[in-house]
Formats: C-alpha cells, sequence, structure tokens
C-alpha cells in the first residue's frame, strides 16, 4: 500500500467512527422516557399507622420507591422538621409545641381500644372507671365489676413519644389526670398487645389493628369495634394524619392525593381504619 493509500484508508476508518458515535449518541436520545427513576419517598413516625400505609405504598409502587420507618408519632414529626423524610406519620393531633412551619393533612381515623386479657372479659367501662384505674387510684380486678380475675391490676401503657398515648390521655383521661408511675411502657402497639395477650391481670390500649387475640373492652356502653368508629358512635376515636415541611408539593402531594382521594386507598383504609368521608 502506498502511502497516499494509507492517507486515505485512515481517512475514511475515522469517518466511520465518527458516524457509528453519531449513531450509538441518538440511539441514547432515543431512550424512552420510562427509563426515568421512580421517585423515593421516605416516611417516618407512628406504629399505628405504619400498617395501613404498607398496603397503600404496595398499591402506589408503580408510580414511588417506599422506606418506612416506625419509633412513634413524636419521632415522625420531628424527622420530617429535621428534613430526615418526606412525610412524618402522627396518630396524634398537631400542639403548640410543635416545630413551626409543618402542615399536617388528615388521611383517615382509628378506633383506640381498651384492651384486656381474653380470660378476662370485662363487659364496660365508664370514664370515670377509666381514670381510675389508670391513673392507680383502683388496683385490684375486685374492685371492677364483672372482672374475671382477681389480684392486682398490671397496667399496660405507651411511651411519651406516641401518638397513642396522647390520644388516650385526651380521650379518656383528660388533661389533669395522668398516668401512675407504676405503669410498664412500650414503645410500640405491638408489644403492648403481646404484653397483654401474656398477663391475665393486664389492662392496655391499642389501636383497632391491634386488638385481635384481646378483648376490646366497651368503653361507655359502645364495643370498640370498626362498625362502630365508621358509624360515629364509639367515643374513642382519633385522626391518622401525614405531616410535610410547608404545603405537601412534588411526590410527597402525589402520594398524599392518593390517599385522600381514590377508591383503591379508600377500599384499604377501610379494611382496618375508618376513611375520609
Amino acid at each position: 500500500m502506498t502511502r497516499l493509500q494509507r492517507i486515505l484508508y485512515l481517512h475514511t476508518s475515522r469517518r466511520r467512527a465518527i458516524a457509528a458515535s453519531v449513531a450509538t449518541a441518538l440511539a441514547i436520545c432515543a431512550l424512552p422516557t420510562t427509563a426515568v427513576a421512580k421517585p423515593t419517598l421516605l416516611l417516618s413516625g407512628s406504629t399505628s399507622i405504619y400498617p395501613m400505609i404498607v398496603p397503600l405504598a404496595q398499591s402506589y409502587s408503580a408510580n414511588a420507591k417506599f422506606k418506612v420507618l416506625q419509633g412513634g408519632s413524636d419521632i415522625g414529626i420531628a424527622d420530617v422538621a429535621r428534613g430526615r423524610v418526606t412525610i412524618g406519620l402522627s396518630s396524634r393531633d398537631p400542639q403548640p409545641s410543635d416545630p413551626g412551619g409543618l402542615a399536617f393533612t388528615k388521611v383517615a381515623r382509628d378506633g383506640v381500644c381498651l384492651v384486656t386479657n381474653p380470660s378476662n372479659p370485662v363487659g364496660n367501662l365508664s370514664q370515670a372507671q377509666v381514670q381510675q384505674i389508670f391513673s392507680g387510684r383502683i388496683r385490684s380486678w375486685s374492685q371492677i365489676p364483672g372482672a374475671r380475675v382477681s389480684g392486682p391490676i398490671d397496667l399496660i401503657v405507651r411511651t411519651a413519644a406516641s401518638g397513642t398515648q396522647d390520644a388516650f390521655k385526651n380521650i379518656f383521661l383528660g388533661q389533669d389526670i395522668n398516668v401512675a408511675g407504676s405503669a410498664a411502657q412500650k414503645p410500640s402497639n405491638g408489644l403492648v398487645q403481646q404484653a397483654v395477650r401474656s398477663n391475665k391481670n393486664a389492662i392496655g390500649y391499642v389501636s383497632f389493628d391491634f386488638s385481635r387475640g384481646l378483648w376490646a373492652v366497651p368503653y361507655m356502653g359502645v364495643g370498640c369495634t370498626l362498625r362502630a368508629a365508621k358509624s360515629g358512635a364509639y367515643p374513642g376515636t382519633r385522626n391518622f394524619w401525614m405531616v410535610t415541611r410547608g404545603k405537601p408539593g412534588g411526590a410527597a402531594k402525589s402520594f398524599i392525593d392518593y390517599v385522600k382521594t381514590s377508591s383503591t386507598a379508600r377500599r384499604i383504609i377501610a379494611t382496618e381504619w375508618v376513611p375520609l368521608r
């Protein structure tokens, strides 16, 4: 091959390489928009809301990825206030002491059940009896009409960070009455459920979804049932909230709107909780 032929050969090869590179770039630009990554939503907070959020997130998984942590309502509110998560989950109402700039969006309602061991199916408790029991003024089951066990009453309550604890105090006790210092504190609904199930002398309170395997004590003459909570007859209901920094926007708003308005979300919520009307 002559020197001229070699020059022509190299020139032709370079042009082919450039054409191939351009073709590859055009192919990359032509990728479908479905290749765009889904947003990731980080949520934390209430152990009462967690069992509801999991199926809701699964039903919405085509639109976003989720990471959901528990810890209690106060933890979720603190996490979203500090920018650690996208959405905080709270089963207590907003308080003046909450960090500024937060938006609470109501997404459902829930029943809080007074629960005893199945071997002690107490027929009914009035508000006065609940106040006396949990403040420690009544300490023996022999003082409770209809109790099937005798001996001391073992109180099982939630920790201070819990939205269920806050709701219990507001609904059942009132602001002027405190839980007895002798009460055993548990950090989750599930642990209260386990403690009451394993102790015939125990009494506690849980979100309705965690009352399985326990005796849900009628309160003020009304059973703690999903039907009674939905109808408004049961007096021990509270709100579920999603909390954001400022007004919800972007992927967080889309998911919250889905939870509040879609028929699929409503069906999921109605299985164990009370959808918004």
